[in-house]
């Protein structure tokens, strides 16, 4: 069996960083030490001195639109940008055409990425009004989650029946993730920028129409359900301040029953970035004020916030250049996510310790992913070595989204990655693609019981 050495890298694991060689055999981490010698010929030495090795990153929130929407990006050209940007696992979202609300069409997309896709993948099964006897048919060992979308976005799969929700939070163990914004506050609140502007709507009254007040209420009451049930609730993309103080630090985070996630762009941007960005940052929740963003930044270092993730959700341009009531929300990101949260490092924002926390660890642990997130012998090779002192800019010509556009576009990154492994697989090095090479099925450490 081949071997692949990492000789003289700055390993990033569990809080700590210490320089060290890691050894690859088949798909697996077999050794970790400060100085490892393989007598093997068939040893691939790689020379990380000066480079951070990280696990790679699992992002649990990404839309790569196949089936259906592939006009948009598909599950090949998306998991690809994805290597590239350090991401080695996904669980994407299931408001695709036709919405992964069966067993059967779940099982669909599962087909199409063992084909095709560059990471490591899984899918949520999505919740609706009428499929809970579905839903209950999910084996918790090889499907990430439950994804309901209480306030309605892209692929309007809103589940707005409250009786069908306490039932869905009351009948299984599974992990549940929402999407909270409430649908009412949000309807009002657009009437009344309908009657002033019409379809036009300027772009800066986005975060007042999908308000803070609609995603307090839709996060309080999704809480309060999964209190009253003991329901496991993952709440994605936080987008104020004022959501945050619903979420605890005061547990282990193996111990929490309710576990948050903020996305990149909610971290990066704010609502004086609409001038400049107009619908580039148009996303559900919608990117708020920068009082916002400094709440979202606290708890996400206080561990009020466990998770890190991207929402990658590509529309064409000609779809974003629309007037606002058309324009469709939601924008590319893995393959810049990581690279935002290094330029946060870089300005001393967050420590890179943190950042392999919430963007590998914990994702590993809320999701009890199978021998992933971290690095340890006898896990998978998913890793990832990045050069921290190599500035390039975001342009065009270097962009892999099938959508060819990022909200990052003209941004300079200081740090750069340069080898991603796959299952001990080198897919990705200085920007070449092994095309042969394709991701593996994530698989949960659950129980049978639902």
């Amino acid at each position: 069996m081949n071997l692949t050495l990492i000789k003289n890298a700055q390993i990033v694991n569990e809080g700590k960083i210490f320089e060290g060689d890691v050894l690859i055999e088949g798909e697996f981490i077999v050794d970790i030490n400060t100085s490892i010698s393989s007598k093997s010929a068939n040893t691939t030495i790689v020379d990380a001195e000066g480079k951070f090795l990280i696990p790679g990153v699992i992002d649990d929130q990404v839309h790569f639109r196949e089936p259906g929407l592939t006009h948009k990006g598909n599950i090949e050209t998306e998991s690809k940008a994805a290597i590239a940007g350090g991401i080695t696992s996904f669980i994407e979202m299931p408001n695709t055409k036709p919405q992964a609300t069966t067993q059967k069409l779940l099982e669909k997309k599962f087909e199409i990425a063992s084909k095709t896709s560059y990471a490591n993948y899984s899918f949520m099964f999505g919740g609706t009004n009428d499929n809970l006897e579905e839903l209950l048919k999910i084996n918790p060992k090889n499907v990430a989650g439950i994804k309901l979308f209480l306030g309605s976005s892209t692929g309007n799969m809103l589940v707005d029946d409250e009786e069908i929700i306490k039932k869905i939070f009351s009948s299984t163990k599974m992990l549940i993730a929402v999407h909270c914004e409430d649908e009412a506050t949000v309807k009002a609140n657009l009437e009344l920028y309908l009657k002033e502007f019409g379809d036009d709507i300027p772009i800066e009254n986005h975060p007042k129409i999908r308000s803070e007040q609609a995603c307090y209420l839709s996060s309080t009451k999704a809480i309060d359900l999964a209190k009253k049930t003991g329901a496991r609730l993952h709440v994605f993309h936080l987008s104020t301040a004022k959501e945050t103080s619903l979420f605890t630090n005061k547990i282990p985070l193996e111990k929490k029953q309710i576990t948050a996630e903020v996305c990149v762009h909610h971290l990066w941007f704010d609502d004086s970035d609409y001038k400049n960005k107009g619908s580039f940052i148009k996303w559900n929740p919608a990117i708020k004020t920068k009082a916002d963003k400094e709440g979202l930044w606290k708890a996400l270092l206080d561990d009020r916030i466990d998770v890190i993730a991207t929402d990658h959700a590509p529309h064409t341009l000609k779809e974003k250049q629309q007037v606002y009531t058309k324009a469709p929300s939601g924008g590319p990101l893995v393959q810049h996510a990581l690279l935002v949260m290094l330029k946060a490092y870089r300005q001393e924002k967050i420590s890179i310790e943190k950042i392999v926390e919430k963007m590998s660890h914990n994702p590993a642990k809320i999701f009890k992913i199978e021998k992933r997130g971290f690095i340890k012998k006898g896990y998978y090779a998913d890793l990832v070595l990045v050069d921290i002192a190599s500035p390039w800019t975001v342009k065009k010509e270097n962009i892999l989204y099938k959508c060819g556009w990022s909200p990052f576009e003209g941004d300079t990154f200081y740090s750069k990655i340069t080898h991603t492994f796959v299952n001990g697989n080198l897919v990705y090095e200085n920007g070449k693609f092994k095309d042969n090479i394709k991701g593996k099925r994530l698989l949960f450490n659950r129980s049978n019981e639902i």
